[in-house]
């Protein structure tokens, strides 16, 4: 695994301690350090890292909650270490976005495998959203050729086919892509009306 960038949070220096001498073993490299949430979520927005590894009771903001915001943003995959593990701290934890759990306290041999799960679940979230964007910008380029073609199918007598051939053309001869062209058309009906 090549070497991940990360962010430790969490209110004890020892563990902070602990946990960066154990990341820096393992071969990553720990671009910042916070004691409270506030503070993990405004160097997350400004560094940008591979990862979080959040404590779960922090002054400020919780873990949870710095794990909802960086989730809510799609800022970074996050780690929570915690000494809890009742059945709904975890259900709170899956509902906050957190990719991986460790209690505390951890062994270095627990960090590989949370790291990979995390890094591998924040992509194919990543992955997916993007995935749903390509295919909602699909759907409302769809809406608008349809709302196209009937209108050049009733103002012209033409058949959907002839319509769509139009918004083609002049998509070439103006060199724009056919949703524009469809837009305009849409536009133009909506100003006449």
């Amino acid at each position: 695994m090549e070497a991940v960038k990360v962010i430790i949070a969490d209110d004890e220096p020892l563990t902070r301690l602990d946990l960066k001498a154990t990341l820096e073993e393992l071969g990553h490299r720990v671009i910042a350090e916070a004691d409270e949430g506030r503070q993990a979520v405004a160097l997350t927005r400004t560094l940008r890292p591979d990862l979080v590894i959040l404590d779960i009771m922090m002054p400020g903001q919780s873990g949870l909650e710095v794990a909802q915001a960086l989730y809510s943003e799609n800022l970074a995959p996050v780690i929570l270490l915690t000494g809890y593990a009742e059945e709904d701290m975890i259900a709170r934890a899956d509902a906050a976005g957190v990719l991986a759990y460790l209690r505390k306290p951890f062994r270095k041999e627990d960090l590989p495998p949370a790291i990979v799960l995390a890094l591998g679940r924040h992509r194919e979230r990543r992955l997916l959203a993007e995935e749903i964007e390509s295919l909602k910008d699909k759907m409302e380029a769809r809406k608008l050729m349809g709302r196209a073609k009937a209108l050049l199918m009733e103002r012209y007598n033409l058949t959907e086919r002839e319509a769509f051939h139009r918004i083609q053309s002049q998509s070439q001869t103006l060199d724009k892509p056919p949703q524009e062209i469809a837009r305009a058309i849409i536009t133009a009906s909506e100003i006449s009306l």
